[in-house]
């Protein structure tokens, strides 16, 4: 079709048929809109409005104001009754497309008959066959021996019968379904197929529902399925899940069947009956939700009479976080709730991670914000789970309420004021310390004069605290107080000069520092520790005024910190290249103030010297490490040594060396690699998010090997297989626990691509221990409807 406007107002379109084929469109609307154009002849042209994307949905109205389009070589029939169309026959209207070599049209009815090569396309998804006999509008009818195949998850089968019950929903009859990607050939067999009497698909819900079925794997029957849903697409369902096996040293064969209950769009739940052999049955569930003002989730655990301890075991967990409207503004809330029956249930169960720990957590603190100020108030109880063997030191519970003020750029200062008010309370058997109230206070003031060549910052603080114990200290007293102030003075330049390396543009910068702080000594050996630690010397930690992170102990300090750091910055993008830097510490004055008695003060003179290195100069290297070396013994004290190389996706080899003097010295590596590439099949990525291609090894692993006791402390090994409609993974793991005991798993998973996993998913484990691993079916978007589009 083509328009002219000749003879015509401006912008008036005429309907012409083609040259080859003859259109019958909607006859009427094309007279309707030579009049029309003919009738206002001072009205501008129409402009067609842009839209940022295809619609994907259409919606009922533009489905009903739509016309019907008919084509093919030869048309005949009766107006407002039925039309017939031969030879490349093809009917469109809104979301939908039928193709055939002969197509009958019954317009009162809105009933289509096709015959000979059908085709149909129904928002992208597609149904073949020789005969179709379909209302069009309710989409209602049948398809004879047709093959299908969806959009969504590029699935496809074949069945003797198709049944169109409405838009949404078609049963098949005799059917097959599988999501393996056809190849040439007529003896060629998916590695995996679905054979069921008959199966629902319903594309609204996106779930399909199979009876009668059996799953078949290499051409072998694996298992029987008298009813199964599965998803079409990746939008979640309710169903049974797929069961899970595993095999351990304690709990002996474990057997779970989740059920997923979708129960909105922004809540869900899943319960898990799990049958182990060693101990009896447990039953697990989570249950998530998302509100507008809160979020979370609760899980749970119950086993009645555990047949190796005798008892009935349970726990529980709750995380949360929330907003509560006041008259005084928000309040934003968190809750972190734990809680499990015995000192065993860490070493016995690992269905619930957060409960493997010995000490648990029940947190709760809500915070409050407005014009400046903080109030936060915070809530912490610990249940810790003891061993006659390994008694530990349970940590204090806190009660706890803390304000501050703050204000920057105030005339060009910054100033602040925290008040703190904490209970501590805990077993004093285990402690060894008395409860106390603690009230703290901190005010700081600074004058930052900042320019583009550099910054300096004074800044003066002062800490004051007070105790009142529940019992008396080694010095016969309840109550003691503490009040010390600070002064620092932060100093900073930065250089600039152009470069290049490698006919690359670069900047390198030059960026010296000096950082001074002087806290007079005032003697607090008499207080106990409820919260403080000892920071870790790093180059973070090197530049702050505290040796100690909490508010019992201040650190006296006379001392300078010298830094010098040098940058190789992208001159066109500004992405960091390379870093290197190099700190020290030179004390004035011997430092007085310890954590304990047991802890050895740092001594005048000048302190270890950190070294820093981190280069980036390719995409696909990477290079970080830190070197504390102590120049007196000329040794160093610790190091930290991490590379990694990931030159394509699902390419990665992560090496580190971590060594701490006296104390431990390991080496790690992990890995996730095609085993392709050692026989010289080394195809690179397509990007089409699923893996390297069809029938590819991957080896993936990590061992971390202790040198100074020269043995194994975790080792992961693995194999990964991608056939393309199916993944297979087995994975072998041990862990160290202690000096003397260590765990052992091997996980396998089967995972038909599109419909089920069985097995024992080893995904979550992959992640945590080998960084930057990938997923060979990494969750993508949705297809569109117009990917199918003729």
């Amino acid at each position: 079709m083509r328009f002219s406007s000749r003879a015509l107002p401006p912008g008036a379109p005429v309907c012409r048929p083609p040259l080859t084929r003859l259109v019958a469109l909607v006859a009427l609307a094309c007279a309707q809109m030579s009049v029309q154009a003919q009738e206002t002849p001072d009205e501008a042209p129409l402009t067609l409005n842009s839209s940022p994307r295809l619609q994907e949905g259409i919606d009922q109205a533009q489905r009903d104001a739509a016309p019907v389009f008919l084509m093919g070589e030869q048309i005949t029939g009766r107006p407002d009754l039925e039309t017939i169309v031969q030879g490349q026959a093809e009917m469109r209207k809104p979301g939908t497309v039928i193709k055939a070599d002969r197509l009958e049209y019954y317009a009162p009815d809105d009933q289509a008959r096709a015959s000979g090569n059908v085709r149909i396309n129904r928002n992208g998804n597609v149904f073949e066959g020789p005969s179709l006999d379909l209302k069009v509008e309710a989409f209602e009818g049948t398809f004879e021996s047709p093959t299908y195949r969806f959009l969504q998850n590029d699935a496809h089968g074949n069945a003797s019968k198709a049944e169109f019950i409405d838009p949404d929903r078609t049963v098949v009859r005799n059917a097959t379904y599988t999501t393996c990607r056809r190849k040439p050939g007529p003896d060629w067999v998916p590695d995996w197929v679905l054979r069921a009497a008959d199966i629902e698909f319903d594309t609204g819900e996106d779930v399909g529902v199979a009876h009668g079925a059996y799953l078949y794997f290499k051409d072998t029957p694996l298992l029987p399925v008298p009813a199964i849903s599965f998803p079409l697409s990746d939008a979640r369902k309710s169903g049974v899940m797929p069961p899970t096996i595993g095999l351990g040293d304690v709990n002996g064969t474990e057997l779970s069947v989740p059920y997923y209950w979708n129960i909105a769009p922004n809540r869900d739940a899943t319960v898990t009956p799990t049958v182990m052999t060693a101990r009896g049955v447990t039953v697990a569930g989570e249950f998530r939700y998302l509100e507008p003002t809160y979020s979370g989730v609760l899980r749970a655990n119950y086993m009645p009479s555990d047949k190796l301890r005798s008892a009935n075991r349970w726990g529980a967990t709750l995380n949360q976080t929330g907003n509560l409207g006041t008259d005084l503004g928000n309040v934003a809330y968190t809750l972190n709730l734990n809680r499990v029956s015995d000192d065993n249930y860490w070493s016995d169960f690992s269905s619930i991670g957060s409960l493997t720990s010995r000490t648990l957590a029940n947190d709760m603190q809500a915070t409050w914000a407005r014009s400046g100020y903080t109030v936060t108030g915070r809530s912490l109880k610990w249940q810790t789970l003891q061993s006659s063997s390994s008694v530990i030191t349970p940590p204090y519970d806190l009660t706890q309420l803390n304000v501050q003020y703050s204000q920057l750029n105030d005339r060009g200062f910054d100033w602040s004021l925290q008040g703190d008010v904490s209970q501590f309370e805990s077993d004093k058997s285990l402690t060894k310390q008395p409860n106390t109230q603690r009230l703290y206070g901190l005010a700081q003031v600074s004058r930052p004069f900042i320019a583009p060549e550099g910054y300096i910052t004074p800044k003066l603080q002062l800490h004051t605290s007070a105790y009142q114990f529940d019992s008396t200290l080694s010095n016969g007293n309840r109550s003691a107080d503490s009040t010390v102030p600070t002064f620092s003075l932060d100093a900073g330049l930065v250089f600039e000069r152009e470069t290049a390396w490698s006919d690359r543009d670069l900047v390198q910068t030059l960026e010296p520092r000096l950082f001074y702080v002087r806290t007079p000594y005032r003697n607090q050996s008499y207080l106990p520790n409820y919260d403080t630690a000892a920071s870790d010397f790093n180059f973070a930690s090197i530049f702050t005024e505290n040796a100690y992170v909490g508010h019992d102990k201040i650190s006296d300090n006379n001392l300078v910190t010298f830094g010098l750091t040098t940058r190789f910055l992208d001159a066109q993008t500004g992405e960091q290249l390379a870093r290197f830097g190099v700190a020290q510490r030179y004390r004035f004055e011997d430092q007085l103030v310890t954590l304990n008695s047991t802890t050895s003060p740092a001594l005048a003179g000048w302190s270890d010297v950190m070294l820093g290195a981190g280069v980036n100069f390719s995409r696909q290297w990477g290079l970080d490490s830190t070197v504390q070396y102590n120049p007196l013994t000329a040794q160093s004290s610790r190091v930290t040594v991490g590379a990694r190389y990931t030159p394509s996706p699902y390419r990665v080899f992560n090496a580190a060396y971590r060594f701490q003097r006296d104390v431990s010295e390991q080496i790690d590596f992990s890995w996730q690699w095609p085993l392709n590439d050692l026989w010289g099949d080394a195809d690179q990525f397509t990007g089409s998010g699923k893996g390297l291609g069809e029938g590819r090894y991957y080896a993936v692993g990590r061992l971390n090997y202790s040198l100074n006791e020269s043995r194994m402390v975790d080792t992961l090994l693995g194999v990964e297989y991608d056939a393309g409609c199916w993944l297979a993974r087995v994975v072998v793991g041990r862990v160290q626990t202690s000096s003397t005991s260590s765990t052992s798993s091997i996980k396998f998973e089967l995972e038909f691509v599109g419909f089920t996993r069985l097995g024992v998913s080893p995904l979550q484990t992959l992640k945590s221990n080998i960084s930057r691993y990938q997923n060979l079916r990494e969750t993508g978007g949705s297809n569109s409807r117009f990917s199918n589009y003729d």
